[in-house]
């Protein structure tokens, strides 16, 4: 089967990790395997040689704004984008299957946006697709309710091993680590306030960030209000994908307060490498890791939980974490894959 998998970046978002890990498993499972990507630069990590790599050049215009940054995004991924040798085209992103007329998507999660263009690419990438994907229950429920579309539900994998066997990082002092940089989707205020909360030694790392959307008014509030308060929090921004594993791995806890998730991959991750895991109190979360983790709903409860993960871990849910996240593998994902695919109308 030829298949071409569409993504908006070369970045580290949870899309693009989501895109390069279902190719490579595509690709063992012996089907041909294209992606097709906006790209300012190469991507963050090597990808697997069998596969065929069509990045689409995107340079930043300074003054942009968002809504022309996401209608330049859209012309220019459709005008290079060629479907005709394919009998699959997955997009896994509402610019990617804007920039094309007849595709599968893999809805991550369902968002809600002010810009008008981007209102208007989301809407048109839930209705234009004619077959959907959700990577849990939760987010299928939410887009059959809202826009009576079924999904079939296909969870992600994860890179067990590569978390699993990491050394752990060392620094100078114990950290509380969040990753996904700062943004509205990501709690990331909620998630200052509540270490503003904690009675502990430990720093809040905060690694990640790169996007196509302008969060910059965001940061602003985010990084005054860090100025209010008697915390130092370290915003270390991307970091390379070596090295993640350990930073991870060396972390006291892992924080993951975001208000949208389809899945939550990157606490899924720090599950793997042993580390105790704090995730706001959402139904699809609650779906997704059970008593695996601690919940907090508000800053003072987000506090609370981190406070009790750094101070009291949990033997019992640190290996009922790791019995989780190996059980999440992307050969299974992308068997359940092909047989979606195979599935399709001709």
């Amino acid at each position: 089967m030829r298949i071409a998998l569409l993504t908006y970046s070369t970045r580290p978002r949870g899309g693009v990790v989501h895109t390069l890990a279902l190719a490579e498993a595509l690709v063992e499972l012996g089907h041909d395997v294209d992606v097709w990507t906006l790209a300012r630069g190469g991507f963050f990590r090597e990808v697997d040689s069998r596969i065929r790599l069509h990045p689409v050049p995107f340079p930043d215009i300074p003054g942009e704004t968002v809504g022309a940054r996401i209608l330049r995004s859209i012309a220019l991924l459709r005008e290079a984008f060629d479907p005709f040798p394919y009998d699959v085209v997955h997009a896994q992103d509402c610019i990617s299957a804007n920039a094309v007329d007849r595709c599968v998507r893999t809805v991550h999660h369902i968002d809600q946006f002010t810009t008008p263009e981007l209102a208007a690419c989301h809407e048109r990438a839930l209705r234009r697709p004619y077959a959907h994907i959700c990577v849990s229950s939760a987010v299928a429920s939410e887009l059959h309710a809202g826009w009576g579309i079924p999904a079939t539900v296909i969870p992600n994998g994860v890179d067990y091993a590569r978390f699993a066997s990491a050394e752990p990082a060392v620094r100078d002092e114990p950290y509380v680590l969040s990753v996904g940089g700062i943004e509205p989707r990501k709690g990331s205020l909620d998630l200052l306030r509540a270490y503003a909360l904690m009675d502990t030694p430990h720093r809040l790392v905060i690694a990640g960030g790169e996007t196509l959307f302008d969060y910059r008014a965001y940061r602003s509030s985010w990084d005054a209000m860090a100025r209010t308060l008697p915390v130092a929090p370290e915003v270390l921004g991307p970091v390379d994908h070596s090295f993640l594993p350990s930073l991870v791995a060396g972390a006291a806890a892992f924080a993951f307060p975001s208000t949208k998730e389809g899945f939550g991959l990157a606490a899924m991750e720090a599950l793997a490498a042993g580390v105790p895991v704090v995730v706001r109190d959402l139904p699809v979360l609650r779906e997704v890791f059970g008593s695996a983790v601690l919940y907090g709903h508000d800053p003072a409860s987000l506090a609370s939980a981190l406070t009790r993960a750094v101070k009291e871990p949990s033997p019992v849910r640190r290996e009922a974490g790791r019995a989780l996240a190996a059980a999440h593998t992307w050969e299974s994902a992308a068997r359940r894959h092909v047989e979606f695919y195979a599935s399709l109308p001709k």
